[in-house]
């Protein structure tokens, strides 16, 4: 992969620390189309690891180096891109925006120490941004606010700030003002508010500070005293706010070593104005990720058990510490094989290592639980897709392994010696199927290879091989991450077309029902000779199958009657009106006939069966149809809407209440067929502008509709 290095402009080698106090990891998150991405690229030119910025537009960035990641012009997976400003190593994890790809986006949370909200000056930010800031704020993750795209004519640097302020909540303030050129329309600079220096960009990086304009003064003056205000209330020399109400004027030291305390614990919310295309505040914004935000050594790390699931003590950021990593994304490389990501939480990882590969608890996602011994080759520091050898990985840092035979995203790298476990981070539930179907038999086995290789990078993603509706089913996160699955899969020489996809439905009985089967062929030699009456009655919902046998004087030799209950039961799972299982009834075995020489097993197994169709076809079999029961998380302002379009899928439901875990939004609790459920994971999100989720279950089978299983009972009588 040397050669990717001249195409992105890759400029000296890849950085190298010894200890974790040297170390940031820093998530970006943020909206699609806020401008994570081009502000990576933008810190990475400044700071010289890169020789030019490259542009989503031209597909030259470093971050987005996915071909589908290009091809849409947004970010669809996670990338590591490290740098170094001040002596020390910030790994910048870009996510994707869009919701389709909160996967990737978990793993960026799992493997970064603060997280910088990227907030678009233009745009403003979407419901998911809101709720990930309450999500980081459970868990008092520091965070950092860079209203981005400030070059833009539409940009408002003042309603940005106020829209975080709203959503985000107390101690969000802004370091920095914009300050316009002399056209009185772009941002040539900022006002310092704790130096009250003037910042000039209009020459580019490094900044020209001097003092401020007589026409500066008021502005600084306001913003400076509520921020000045802010960081005190979270200073932990408690005489600090009595000095500054008594007119004492603080230090600027002492007002930067308490902002950096506050930050680095998760109790106040720095805002800097940056702009990519110009580079205004990259370096204000610099100083925040390596003087603001906390090392590796300052932030609780993940909980560990022993693969057998016994307790360990707590894990420390220790060098010298047992080796405990995780594997936070695995890709597929066409040129050098799998690569997988690792977050080195304990201890340091050397090339030529062995370690162990442990991954448990995602069996339901298509990941079988695993335990190996593996040889590490080289390690290697990734800006991109771009490698690049490295001694060792400490504590703290990130690095890349390449050629594992085993690892998954998710998995747990121990020491042999001590094979450790981490718990899995959460992962939401993929609510999108996709029925995919290979061309032929030589796509077949290339689809099942490739297959493979996305359930181990992608563990939102869930494969299902339906055993009743004999389809191979991907669940995806939305229409978004289902076409890049797909794509990925067809780039990887898959011919496929997708199919819509069938619910399972099963068969009952509605009302009481008598069946006469009768089998008998004569064809010289041994004939074949079997008679049966049978009675079916309807049972409750979910009582199941019961088989009783009522014949009296021997009608019906005593060793045939399991074979005709055989028989029901092979007929019940073959279906009576649309192909799908029988369910809650029982037959009773009340009369028969049988030959002395041309009786068999087989043949009362056939009479068994045909006794049950003469029955439904007497009777009044019904289909059923799973109801799932919903929690509908939106926001408050949607609830309407999708109370209205609830009834218009049939569903029943249960109540609303507030949410609990979030202000402004409320749970919708329902009761909905399954059939009406499969693209709704694409159209709530479209409802609710982004903002609503849910979670299903199944709950029971219920009669469908007469005239959706006259429908299914047509189609399934034209198939071929």
């Amino acid at each position: 992969m040397a050669h990717r290095n001249q195409e992105k402009g890759v400029t000296g080698g890849a950085p190298v620390v010894t200890g974790p106090d040297r170390v940031r990891n820093v998530v970006l998150v943020g909206h699609s189309g806020a401008g994570k991405t081009t502000l990576v690229e933008a810190l990475l030119a400044a700071t010289g690891t890169i020789g030019r910025a490259g542009g989503v537009v031209d597909g030259t960035t470093v971050c987005d180096h996915d071909p589908a990641a290009v091809r849409q012009q947004r970010s669809v997976s996670l990338a590591c891109a490290p740098l170094v400003h001040d002596g020390v190593k910030v790994n910048l994890l870009d996510t994707p925006g869009y919701a389709d790809f909160v996967g990737e986006l978990r793993a960026g949370l799992r493997a970064a120490d603060a997280a910088l909200f990227v907030v678009s000056a233009v745009d403003g930010m979407d419901a998911a941004t809101a709720a990930l800031w309450e999500e980081c704020a459970a868990v008092d993750m520091p965070r950092a606010v860079a209203v981005a795209r400030l070059d833009h004519p539409r940009a408002d640097f003042d309603e940005a700030v106020a829209l975080c302020q709203r959503v985000f909540g107390d101690n969000v303030l802004p370091l920095y003002l914009p300050m316009l050129g002399d056209d009185g329309v772009s941002v040539a600079g900022l006002l310092g508010l704790i130096t009250q220096r003037v910042f000039d960009y209009t020459a580019g990086l490094p900044a020209d500070v001097r003092e401020p304009d007589p026409e500066h003064l008021p502005a600084i003056a306001e913003s400076r005293n509520e921020l000045i205000e802010g960081i005190i209330a979270e200073s932990e020399d408690e005489t600090l706010m009595d000095r500054y109400l008594g007119g004492e004027e603080i230090g600027t030291e002492i007002l930067i070593e308490d902002l950096e305390k506050a930050v680095a614990r998760g109790h106040f919310y720095p805002v800097v104005p940056v702009c990519a295309e110009t580079a205004v505040g990259l370096d204000a914004l610099l100083e925040v990720l390596t003087a603001g935000f906390p090392s590796p050594l300052e932030h609780d790390l993940p909980p560990v058990t022993g693969v057998d699931g016994s307790p360990r003590p707590p894990l420390t950021c220790d060098p010298d510490g047992p080796l405990v990593a995780e594997v936070v994304k695995t890709t597929v490389d066409r040129h050098v094989g799998r690569v997988s990501l690792v977050r080195v939480f304990s201890g340091t990882l050397r090339p030529d290592q062995v370690i162990h590969v442990s991954g448990h608890g995602m069996a339901e996602r298509g990941h079988p639980d695993h335990d190996a011994d593996e040889r590490v080759g080289h390690l290697y520091s990734p800006l991109g897709a771009t490698l690049r050898e490295v001694p060792a990985c400490v504590a703290g840092d990130l690095c890349a392994i390449t050629k594992s035979g085993s690892a998954e995203t998710g998995d747990t790298i121990s020491a042999r010696d001590e094979p450790l476990l981490i718990a899995p981070w959460e992962m939401p539930e993929p609510l999108l199927p996709v029925a995919i179907v290979a061309k032929s038999r030589a796509d077949e086995d290339a689809l099942a290879r490739n297959l493979a290789r996305l359930v181990a990078g992608d563990p939102t993603m869930r494969l299902e091989r339906n055993p009743e509706t004999h389809q191979l089913v991907l669940w995806c996160m939305g229409e978004a991450h289902a076409d890049v699955v797909l794509d990925r899969l067809r780039s990887g020489g898959v011919e496929l077309d997708t199919e819509p996809v069938r619910v399972s439905l099963r068969e009952t009985f509605t009302a009481g029902a008598k069946g006469h089967g009768r089998h008998v062929k004569q064809s010289g030699g041994h004939g074949q000779y079997a008679v049966c009456d049978i009675e079916v009655e309807p049972l409750p919902r979910g009582a199941g199958f019961e088989f009783v046998d009522k014949v009296v004087g021997g009608a019906v030799p005593h060793n045939y009657i399991p074979s005709v209950e055989k028989g029901v039961r092979a007929q019940m799972d073959r279906g009576l009106v649309a192909g799908h299982p029988v369910v809650d009834l029982r037959v009773t075995l009340v009369d028969g006939k049988a030959h002395s020489v041309d009786s068999s097993d087989a043949a009362f197994q056939t009479a068994g069966a045909l006794a049950l169709r003469d029955a439904a076809e007497k009777g009044q079999p019904a289909l059923l149809e799973p109801v799932d029961e919903v929690v509908i998380r939106v926001p408050d302002s949607a609830v309407g809407a999708v109370l209205g379009d609830l009834s218009g899928r049939r569903g029943r439901v249960l109540g609303t209440e507030p949410d609990p875990d979030g202000e402004g939004r409320s749970l919708v609790r329902a009761e909905v067929p399954a059939t009406e459920l499969l693209r709704y994971a694409v159209e709530l999100r479209s409802m609710t502008a982004g903002g609503g989720t849910f979670r299903r279950e199944f709950a029971r089978y219920d009669p469908m509709p007469t005239h959706l299983a006259d429908q299914i009972r047509k189609e399934h009588t034209a198939a071929p």
